[in-house]
């Protein structure tokens, strides 16, 4: 069954645009050119909405014996990111679950694209949510305000005691993979990453498993590879290169990496300065994205069940909303340290 995604993908334009000319949202002006192609592929592709009254909508509807709930959903990631390796899966997971509880996405906004308070506020008054996801943490003020706004909210790794949230622990991933360095025989590891929603390096959960795993090993921390990227993936590759210019013979012997986006940029310019991976420096990544299995070496990561995240959000939502779970809860997924050649060394090596 096809996606939102597979529209905007077919069409040429962000997921967004194509929920608000399906749910007629007319929070921003999209031209009547761009309405008629997402139209079209919507047919093209066979896209079922309960706006498009499709035979099998009205067959769930009578079935459950309530219209499908309208949710929306927030990711506190730039716009251009709609593609991003990490955020996609958990979109796909949330608009999966929703279309098999006869639900739908409304909406699905940035940060950039609710564009301060006022622009949220028209949104909530004009869109009828019966409930909303929160991907990550999102201004106080904003927060607040949807939360007075919307009967039901579910976040996704948000700091919020008062509704269910959906998480996994980032802190003890990062730990688990610093230590599997520390066993390959490194001592030296260099850390890539950016701060978080505080602005602060220091508070940042996998910045804290990293130096967790090299103070519990009695290691030091350099810091001067401690690369603080911004999570902008040239700045990785900037970065990296620049201080492996200047590195001496005590330069890292391995690297983490908080990300892995940040670590193929990174990758990519040791590679550049003539390093051997893992020989010479060995790294680990960090979300495990499809892509990572494809880099030269592949690179080692973390995998984080992105996919499940979104399914189980999105359920706990619908519950949610038909007061099945009346307490707020943490939900803590699983995550799984994968090995792979850019940090595994081989006898001879």
């Amino acid at each position: 069954m096809p996606k939102l995604k597979d529209i905007a993908e077919h069409v040429g334009v962000s997921i967004s645009t194509v929920s608000r000319v399906i749910n007629n949202d007319s929070s921003r002006h999209i031209n009547q050119e761009t309405k008629t192609r997402v139209w079209k592929a919507v047919e093209e592709l066979g896209y079922e909405t309960a706006g498009l009254g499709k035979k099998q909508n009205r067959k769930n509807e009578r079935n459950s014996g309530r219209e499908g709930l309208q949710i929306g959903c927030i990711v506190s990631a730039p716009q251009n990111k709609y593609n991003h390796p990490y955020f996609s899966p958990i979109l796909e997971g949330i608009e999966r679950k929703l279309t098999e509880q006869n639900s739908s996405l409304a909406y699905v906004l940035t940060l950039e694209e609710i564009q301060g308070e006022s622009a949220l506020g028209r949104l909530l008054q004009e869109t009828r949510l019966d409930g909303i996801i929160i991907i990550e943490g999102i201004p106080s003020t904003l927060y607040e305000k949807i939360k007075k706004s919307v009967p039901a909210v579910v976040g996704i790794d948000i700091s919020d005691s008062t509704v269910p949230v959906i998480t996994y622990d980032r802190v003890q991933a990062a730990k688990t993979a610093v230590r599997h360095l520390i066993a390959e025989g490194h001592e030296r590891i260099a850390f890539i990453g950016g701060n978080g929603l505080t602005g602060e390096m220091e508070r940042e959960k996998r910045y804290r498993g990293y130096r967790y795993a090299m103070e519990e090993a009695g290691l030091a921390v350099d810091p001067e590879w401690i690369l603080n990227t911004g999570w902008d993936v040239n700045e990785s590759y900037r970065l990296m290169a620049e201080r492996l210019g200047k590195a001496g013979p005590e330069r890292p012997t391995a690297v983490f990496a908080a990300s892995d986006m940040l670590a193929i940029s990174a990758m990519r310019a040791a590679a550049e300065q003539g390093l051997r991976i893992p020989e010479d420096m060995a790294f680990v990544g960090h979300d495990n994205i499809e892509v990572s299995q494809f880099t030269m070496p592949p690179l080692s990561t973390v995998h984080v069940p992105k996919y499940e995240i979104g399914m189980m959000a999105a359920k706990v939502l619908i519950d949610q909303c038909a007061e099945r779970s009346p307490l707020p809860f943490k939900l803590v997924m699983p995550f799984e340290m994968i090995l792979r050649p850019s940090s595994v060394r081989t006898p001879d090596s």
